[in-house]
């Protein structure tokens, strides 16, 4: 197993480089860093990479729509070769409020584009000619010094057909809002089919699984938190998709329900249950066994993650049993 965690950068660039270098401290292997609207991820691997010396530092995720696979794969080369290769590059389709309202891209077809995209990267990456695609054509080939053909690539997914491309063409999956139980029954079996299809076994494959985790006496604040944190995730087709698989379509019918009412009651229709069953949050005991739910699921990096209005650092430490 795996020892990772998440840590963004929220509203300070130093305090974020002062909780990676905890994380090496703490003997960690793993650190990623999400990319939504604040500090940029890619570039914020670049100072956790000098910030540390010895964790592996990775993006979870970055959108594949930002960037050209040519830009994509310079930029992750670039910070794996100033770390020593310490690089996990993790992708992600994103949603189309990101890619269109923001980025002014298209999602058309996700599963075939990141298909192409991980394929044009890999070959970028290993000295070869970029394949033809339909979404992006490139032609651009990395200087030799650069090239980095074991940098390991991550692609996030929900669906069982994204879950299967992840196994066939990826080095791991990275999984948010995927309990444990969704993580037995669908990631493994879904990702097993991939690597089996591409003739290869588990062996070596990341199962990555972000668990919110809060180290407190009291799980009223935290789950306050969560419910406010979540409103955006089950309002989007993707995860509310994953959801209902997961057996959580009581929770959406409540969370639609409640939605003349405000974001507030929307949120409190999220259920206990639900975050009990996501989360890993009291004291340590009840940390380290929220996260042992997950590696006994399948996952082979339960990678903690911070909840709103809590001490971060203390969950890092207990859950690293520090």
């Amino acid at each position: 197993m795996s020892r990772g965690c998440f840590v963004s950068v929220g509203r300070s660039v130093d305090e974020a480089l002062g909780r990676v270098r905890l994380v090496e401290e703490l003997g960690y292997d793993q650190v990623f860093c999400t990319h939504i609207n604040g500090a940029e991820s890619l570039t914020m691997l670049t100072a956790y990479a000098a910030a540390t010396e010895r964790v592996r530092v990775g993006t979870g995720v970055v959108p594949i729509y930002t960037r050209t696979p040519a830009t994509m794969a310079q930029t992750a080369a670039t910070i794996s070769a100033l770390s020593g290769g310490r690089v996990v590059l993790g992708l992600g389709v994103s949603h189309r409020p990101v890619v269109e309202g923001w980025h002014g891209q298209t999602i058309d077809r996700p599963v075939s584009e990141m298909r192409e995209y991980v394929a044009i990267v890999r070959a970028i990456l290993r000295g070869e000619q970029p394949p033809a695609g339909e979404k992006w054509q490139t032609g651009f080939q990395l200087q030799r010094q650069l090239q980095a053909p074991d940098l390991p690539i991550y692609v996030a997914a929900l669906s069982p057909r994204m879950l299967r491309l992840a196994g066939e063409v990826a080095d791991g999956v990275m999984l948010w809002l995927c309990n444990p139980e969704y993580v037995r029954e669908v990631v493994v079996p879904e990702v097993r089919k991939g690597r089996e299809a591409a003739g290869r076994t588990m062996e070596g494959f990341d199962v990555v699984a972000a668990v919110p985790t809060a180290r407190v006496e009291d799980p009223a604040q935290a789950h306050a938190a969560m419910r406010k944190d979540l409103l955006p995730y089950f309002s989007l087709p993707f995860y509310r998709a994953m959801l209902e698989r997961s057996g959580f379509g009581d929770d959406l019918a409540a969370f639609d329900a409640a939605a003349p009412e405000g974001p507030e009651a929307m949120g409190n229709a999220i259920s206990t249950r639900f975050l009990d069953v996501l989360c890993a949050i009291g004291d340590e005991d009840q940390v380290r066994a929220g996260i042992a739910r997950y590696e006994e699921a399948g996952a082979t990096t339960a990678a903690v993650g911070a909840i709103a209005k809590t001490d971060f650092e203390a969950a890092l430490r207990a859950a690293a049993g520090a």
